[in-house]
């Protein structure tokens, strides 16, 4: 039997398992992923909105640019509408800008974010092939194009999988040093390490229908947008524009007493969604129905297998933040496992993913449950006259209208879940007893305080401070009068990548107060201080995972 070697082993070419296999390329990683689907066949219409920060990881990556040439046409405004029905009374207007003016519009809910990528709204039929594209053309990269990984054996030096080409029944093995399962909500990966989802398994269930409908656009009154929010007492959903022409996604949102998909005529609801008449012409592309929960893994790992993505973690897709919470879960992994097959990084250090991702998925599926919950609680409450006419019925229509507004500008242009969230308890950075500030689904405060997002800063001639991060640990120094060169013979010595980056004279937000602020490679800060600890060889070992912050090492 033919045995494959690599360094890793991707389980699933989705988004997440791309991303993955795309960083690990990045830092010299040899990857092979695993695909039972045939190469570029299409996805299924899941994912509609790629978060600020994923495209900051897709700019470094290179695929930044080519992601925003897709999607909605460049006019298209990316507003959310809240209406009697698609074709009825405008309620409401989340304003976001079309991507042609995502760069330089002002005064929008997201506009003002201090991040050199705003998010980008592209359905997963369009990104997904974008990033198919990206990453095999990576060296470094191999996809296996059906084939599946009908199981796995793991010893103290690596695992061993057993690959089954679909199309020829044929088997072999491949040796890797670590596997991720990148492989979706029915993991197999997951399964084979005995982790189990943990949470509320049914939230709401949503009968989701592709159409194709060429006229529906000339019949929507006012600017188009690119998310469509039905409020009436007859029917409540919610609509996607695809391609910004004739295809869209149209979400029924089932009642609690409606427990199956065809509890509700699928015509007939969407006919109450859209507000057409009963001989508007539309054809059915696909069912997407699909149930909303709230489950999170008990473990994200077994000792060289991780699971990441929807193998890890499901939630009720409000905020987007699904996908982008699982391409968040790859680039916290990458940079761990390149550690390791470079030889810098102690085996301990691994224990970061878990301890780190962990506690995040989990808090970000109480924020999309406790917002599905509020959404369930507004539908239900859709008064009878909403779309009557008159001043009494104006007066209800503008009334709902900013309840909706202050309901979901949150989810839409949600600060929060972008650049709020922390890391804490983890075996590689270092707390100085500063808190971290709290933060909601929508806002947020900018902090160094170790574990969170090293705030956004431009450097001269326009460049993102994120352009300029090492591949490992990159020290930003506001004092160049620090001498910092014990640490860097420190890190020479154990072969920890550093990068010192002199940023005097920029213009540093507030949050940078200390002299020595030290961001790891997925941008989070691992320490900070006014000079370097006593013993700086001692820090390189909590960096590299290999020794624990006992004390408090900032000076």
């Amino acid at each position: 039997m033919q045995t494959l070697e690599s360094d890793v082993l991707v389980v699933g070419a989705g988004p997440v398992g791309l991303t993955l296999a795309m960083d690990l390329a990045s830092r010299g990683v040899q990857v092979t992923v695993a695909e039972i689907r045939r190469y570029a066949e299409p996805p299924s219409v899941k994912c509609n909105h790629v978060s600020a920060r994923s495209m900051e990881v897709f700019r470094r990556l290179g695929v930044g640019p080519r992601l925003r040439e897709s999607g909605l046409p460049p006019e298209y405004p990316n507003d959310v509408a809240f209406r009697t029905s698609v074709c009825g009374t405008e309620l409401t207007r989340i304003p976001i800008p079309c991507r042609r003016d995502r760069y330089t519009a002002t005064g929008g809910p997201d506009t003002w974010w201090p991040t050199p990528e705003p998010p980008h709204r592209i359905n997963q039929l369009y990104l997904e092939p974008i990033l198919l594209h990206h990453a095999a053309a990576q060296p470094g990269v191999r996809v296996l194009n059906r084939t599946q990984v009908t199981g796995f054996t793991q010893d103290a030096d690596g695992v061993t999988a057993t690959l089954l080409d679909l199309e020829t029944g044929s088997e072999r093995d491949l040796r890797c040093r670590f596997l991720a399962g990148c492989d979706g909500g029915s993991s197999a990966v997951r399964k084979a390490i005995g982790a189990r989802l943990e949470g509320t398994p049914v939230i709401q269930r949503v009968q989701s229908t592709y159409i194709r409908a060429p006229k529906l656009r000339a019949m929507i009154p006012g600017e188009p947008a690119w998310s469509y929010y039905s409020v009436n007492p007859r029917r409540c959903g919610t609509m996607f524009a695809i391609d910004g022409r004739e295809t869209w996604l149209v979400h029924n949102h089932l009642n609690a007493e409606e427990s199956d998909f065809d509890s509700v005529d699928r015509d007939w609801a969407i006919r109450q969604i859209l507000g057409v008449a009963g001989d508007f012409e539309y054809e059915v592309i696909s069912r997407e129905d699909w149930v909303g929960r709230r489950l999170v893994a008990d473990r994200f790992r077994d000792r060289r297998v991780f699971i990441a993505g929807d193998a890890a973690h499901l939630w009720v897709p409000y905020a987007g933040y699904g996908m982008n919470a699982g391409i968040a879960d790859a680039v916290n992994l990458s940079w761990l496992l390149a550690a390791q097959v470079q030889g810098w990084g102690d085996e301990a250090m691994l224990d970061a993913y878990e301890a780190e991702r962990q506690p995040i998925t989990q808090q970000v599926s109480h924020f999309a449950m406790e917002h599905a919950q509020k959404m369930i609680k507004a539908r239900r409450a859709v008064p009878l006259n909403l779309e009557a006419p008159g001043p009494e019925g104006e007066a209800l229509r503008a009334e709902i209208g900013q309840e909706a507004y202050a309901l979901n500008v949150q989810q839409f242009c949600c600060g929060g879940l972008n650049f709020g969230y922390y890391y804490e308890g983890s075996p590689i950075l270092v707390p100085d007893g500063e808190a971290p500030p709290a933060y909601t689904m929508g806002d947020f405060t900018e902090s160094t305080v170790p574990g969170c997002r090293a705030p956004h800063f431009w450097l001269a001639k326009g460049r993102s401070v994120y352009d300029a991060l090492g591949p490992g640990y990159t020290l930003l120094r506001r004092d160049p009068g620090v001498d910092v060169s014990a640490l860097e013979r420190a890190a020479q010595a154990r072969r920890v990548p550093l990068k010192v980056l002199d940023v005097a004279g920029e213009d540093l937000p507030a949050a940078y107060r200390h002299a020595l602020v030290l961001v790891r490679a997925d941008q989070h800060v691992a320490w900070r201080g006014d000079s370097l600890p006593a013993d700086p060889a001692g820090l390189v070992e909590v960096l590299r995972g290999a020794a624990r912050a006992a004390l408090k090492m900032a000076a």
